[in-house]
Formats: C-alpha cells, structure tokens, sequence
C-alpha cells in the first residue's frame, strides 16, 4: 500500500524539475496542483519566475493543466490570465480530474506527469493512475486547514517510507 504514496521522483520545486529529462522520458504533459507547488497558498497571482517558467516550458511543447482541490475563484484567478486550462474542485486524490485532465490534454498516461507538493492528495492520485509523479517542496511553510490535517498523515507515511529504506530524498517535508 505505501507505494502508492511514493513519488516517480522529488524536486526541491518546480523550477528544478529537469524538462529535458521529462521528455526524453516521453512525457508530453504535465499535471500540476496549484497551491504550494507552484505559488503560496494565499497567493493570488504568477510569480514573474513562474510566468518564466511557464514560457519554458510551452517553448519545449509541454503541456499544462493545473489541478486543484480549491475553488473555481481560486484556481481561476490564478489560471485564466495565463491561459492555462485548469479543473478545480479537483477532489484529489480521486481519478475523475486526473482522467479529465488526460482526455482534454489528449495524451495517455505513460505521457503525463504530475506534480504536486502533497502525497496524499497528488502523488497518491498520480500513482494511482500509473502516471509518473513528481513529490516537490511545498513553497509556504504555512497551510489551509485541510492541508495541515493532509501533513500529518504524510509525516506518519514518510516516517513509515523511511524506515523502509524507500526514501532516496532529503526530506524537506517534515
């Protein structure tokens, strides 16, 4: 069970993800939650180096959709000035966004990444898809309510993951 709670792959954050890698890889897209992956929860707007990372990767002909468990206020706030496609009230860690995501973007699993800062919600839902994921720092020490419940239940799964030697990473989620 806990292997669906262990990531493809860790980044400290988005902007360290190797895109190069990725596609040679075969990914063609990625799923993305919004927050605390890409910007701080309470955050409204793209950072200008997440507006540079998002250049870089349309340049690469990669694919975005962002997924989030928020509001269609929230996540579209966020999304519509950049136009990218999105789907809120996500209820991730459930399949129907995730398989959403893949028709609209029209590519197949063994296609598509997904990136989130969470394991229980984005990396679980990922893998439960057999979609290659990637677990990334969160980028606010702080969280909504029902994220800090999530945290606790990921430090139980970590500490479990550790101690069974699966954790190759620096854990900066603790």
């Amino acid at each position: 069970m806990l292997k669906y709670f262990l990531p493809s792959d860790y980044a400290n954050s988005i902007y360290d993800i190797n895109l190069n890698q990725l596609i040679e890889k075969g990914i063609k897209g990625i799923i993305t939650d919004l927050d605390n992956t890409l910007i701080e929860w309470d955050r409204p707007n793209a950072t200008p180096e997440l507006i540079d990372w998002f250049k870089k990767v349309e340049a690469k002909g990669l694919l975005v959709t962002i997924i989030s468990n928020n509001n269609q206020e929230r996540v579209g706030t966020f999304a519509n000035p950049l136009s990218l496609p999105f789907i809120y009230d996500a209820r991730k860690p459930m399949s129907k966004s995730f398989k959403r995501a893949l028709v609209e973007m029209d590519l197949h699993p063994s296609e598509v990444v997904v990136v989130g800062d969470q394991l229980v919600t984005d990396v679980f839902g990922g893998n439960r898809l057999g979609l290659h994921t990637i677990l990334v720092t969160p980028v606010a020490n702080s969280d909504g309510f029902w994220t800090k419940f999530n945290r606790r239940i990921e430090r139980f799964l970590l500490g479990r993951m550790k101690r069974k030697g699966m954790v190759y990473w620096e854990d900066k989620h603790e």
